[in-house]
Formats: C-alpha cells, structure tokens, sequence
C-alpha cells in the first residue's frame, strides 16, 4: 500500500488547461483585453458551454460583465509566453495585444469579443450565468461558434487537435502535451482496432 500524507484543502486538481481569454467593452473600438486562465473547463454539451473563473478585480472581469462576451483561445508552443505575460501583467496598465504583436481578430457570432489570430481554436461565447463563488466569480459561456486552423484539419475535414502541441498547467508550471497514450474506448477496443488507430499517434 502506499503511504499519503495530509494536505490542507486547495484546489489540487490537475493539470488544467491553460487558456487565452479575449474580452472587450461594447462595441467595436472599445477597449480590449487577454487575460490567461488556468481556471476552466466544460461544463454542459448541449447546449456547448464552457466556464471561466476570474476575480472580481481582475481588469477583464469588468469588461465580461459589461458586454456579456468572452472567447477561450486555445494555447500552442508559439502562444505560451503570451499566455504567461498576460497572466502577469494588467490591460489597466498596457494593451497587451499592442505589447505582444498579436492580432485580435473579429469572433464568429459576437459583437465585442475579439479572438486571437494564431490561436489553434478559439470558442466564442455568450455569458448565461455568473456564479459568485468566494475568491472568483465563475462566468458561464454559450459557445455561439468555433473557428479552428485550417493547418488542424485534414483532407476529409476532420480536426486533429493532437496536432496542435496544446499547454496544459500543472502545479505553476506549462507543459506541452506530449504522446499520446490512447483514445477514447480504447480499453475495450479490438486488438485490430487498437492497432489500426494507434498507429496515427506514432
């Protein structure tokens, strides 16, 4: 049996995606921010929804509550630096996108939250629910549209998201997702099945 020690309760839960939240004032020249988010997840399939949990006194946390709007940007190799500068600085202080070169690009279905140029998908949503939790609140999004790099797809149109080099947090630190392991229903897959499919991870 192993041994275990006793921690203090945290949110140990881990790894989680790190993602690249876009967020505007109303309106098409309103002032615009990137804030990076280790705190999401999916929380409904039909309808799509995602969540994002900010503190209130985060600078994007205002501009979500005033226009209702947010996209989730996927991170790849080339995003992760971005992503860990928007972590630690304000868009009170800079236009992050300006001090970065990104390009924030209008999102499919919104009319205020850009998204990121570059990212590898990017889920644009509408707020349905705020949760005020303690420390965060958590936003509630309804994924209007989904716009993913041509580069992800193949001839047939199918996504290979395996393909993007996806950053994952865990514990302070970004890791790259790596080999792949297996996929969905492979512990009951024929072995002619399991070899078939795994060759495309090798």
């Amino acid at each position: 049996m192993k041994e275990y020690v006793s921690l203090n309760p945290s949110t140990m839960l881990n790894p989680s995606p790190v993602v690249l939240v876009s967020c505007a004032e109303k309106g098409k020249t309103g002032k615009r921010d990137l804030v990076t988010v280790a705190w999401a997840g999916t929380v409904n399939s039909e309808s799509p929804m995602v969540s994002v949990s900010l503190r209130k006194e985060r600078y994007s946390h205002g501009l979500i509550s005033a226009s209702g709007e947010f996209v989730v940007n996927l991170v790849d190799e080339g995003l992760a630096r971005a992503t860990d500068f928007c972590g630690v600085r304000s868009g009170r202080d800079i236009d992050k996108a300006a001090e970065l070169g990104l390009t924030l690009v209008e999102a499919e279905g919104l009319e205020a939250a850009p998204r990121v140029d570059g990212a590898p998908v990017s889920l644009a949503c509408r707020v349905r629910q705020v949760l005020e939790l303690g420390s965060h609140d958590m936003f509630i999004g309804e994924v209007v549209s989904v716009q993913v790099r041509k580069d992800l797809l193949d001839e047939k149109g199918a996504l290979h998201l395996e393909k993007a080099g996806l950053i994952a947090y865990s514990h302070g630190l970004y890791h790259q997702l790596g080999k792949v392991t297996g996929f969905f229903g492979w512990s009951v897959a024929r072995p002619d099945v399991l070899e078939k499919r795994m060759k495309e991870y090798r």
